[in-house]
């Protein structure tokens, strides 16, 4: 760890450098982006230096692609801040952004009682070019990090994703544009803040966590989960070798609509067998925006009656970070789906 603090009163942050587009350099042979050191990156963000807080970093012995993000990685990224959190004001997290909201969401199960600002950012270019988008998500992303309210309370209490002109809860997002600099947006819940001339922040939406527990990090991930995405035409032999895979405890189905599915006798059969032998289902719909309505129609009635339990307005990264988490915890099926259809951090609205 790089460590440039004076034991002054000023905003202590500490930078989490993972990899990821921010952090790259273009190779001269191969015209390929790598990993930079992260000591390259402050040289080329000399205003981080005006900036009036003490600043530190962290840095990944390898920085990877966001697309080589594992669990692992996000247990190394909550362990940092775990070892750190009394030392610092707030936490910045550069990340590639083709994962960012599935860290984002495993870091806020993971994130017991936090009550400080974990700000994960990132960019679409690289911070050395001309155009980069990377320099004013980092200097944004650390003016929220120190941001205080006249108690002197940290403003954001929660893992957040800060990119160009919004910042968003970490597991109400998703990337939706692999072009765009505002390459994130929440569907199914408002912005904690617009960035413009000066940082509005709306506080009503931010989370806070309840009582005086002290912060702590709860590391297990288990990884028997799976995503299944219904269409027309899906085939019965991939549906029942699927939802019999070994190993498996969970599955997010990505459904149509308010959360609806075939209505094939074969399907609900298959189904219906692997919850009765302990699988979790879960219904999260393809749509962007909307929640879960399993009653509204029959075809998602069905999914119910078989015992499939909706996910409510979750994002599918969410969701599935979600059931890593709750069955790391040594949970059983049971109390698996108890779990799911409750807010543990914000990330659904429960009706």
């Amino acid at each position: 760890m790089n460590t440039n603090t004076t034991g002054s009163t000023r905003p202590r942050i500490l930078m989490i450098y993972t990899g990821g587009t921010i952090g790259m350099k273009e190779n001269v042979e191969t015209g390929a982006l790598e990993p930079f050191d992260f000591n390259h990156l402050l040289e080329n963000v000399p205003r981080i230096k005006r900036l009036a807080y003490d600043i530190d970093n962290y840095q990944f012995e390898d920085p990877i692609d966001s697309s080589a993000m594992e669990p692992a990685h996000w247990q190394q990224i909550a362990r940092v801040v775990e070892n750190n959190y009394d030392s610092y004001d707030g936490f910045v997290v550069l990340h590639g952004t083709d994962t960012m909201a599935y860290t984002a969401s495993a870091l806020s199960f993971m994130f017991e009682n936090l009550r400080k600002p974990v700000v994960i950012t990132g960019s679409q270019l690289p911070i050395g070019e001309v155009r980069t988008d990377g320099e004013e998500n980092l200097i944004t992303a650390l003016q929220i990090a120190a941001a205080k309210d006249l108690n002197g309370e940290p403003v954001v209490q929660e893992v957040a994703i800060l990119f160009e002109d919004y910042l968003w809860r970490g597991n109400r997002a998703t990337k939706h544009s692999s072009d765009n600099f505002n390459a994130f947006k929440s569907s199914n819940y408002p912005r904690l803040a617009k960035v413009g001339l000066g940082i509005t922040y709306r506080r009503e939406v931010m989370w806070r966590n309840p009582g005086h527990d002290p912060f702590h990090v709860k590391y297990g991930m288990d990884t028997n989960v799976a995503y299944m995405d219904l269409f027309p035409g899906i085939n019965e032999n991939f549906v029942r070798h699927l939802l019999s895979a070994p190993g498996l405890k969970g599955v997010v189905m990505k459904t149509f609509g308010s959360g609806n599915g075939p209505t094939a006798p074969w399907f609900l059969d298959a189904v219906k067998k692997a919850i009765d032998k302990g699988l979790v289902i879960v219904n999260v719909s393809q749509c962007e925006n909307g929640t879960v309505l399993p009653t509204r129609y029959g075809a998602g009635f069905g999914l119910e009656k078989a015992g499939v339990i909706s996910g409510h307005d979750l994002t599918s990264e969410a969701a599935i970070t979600k059931l890593m988490f709750l069955f790391g915890q040594g949970m059983s099926s049971d109390e698996v789906k108890v779990a799911m259809e409750h807010s543990l951090s914000g990330e659904m609205n429960e009706q």
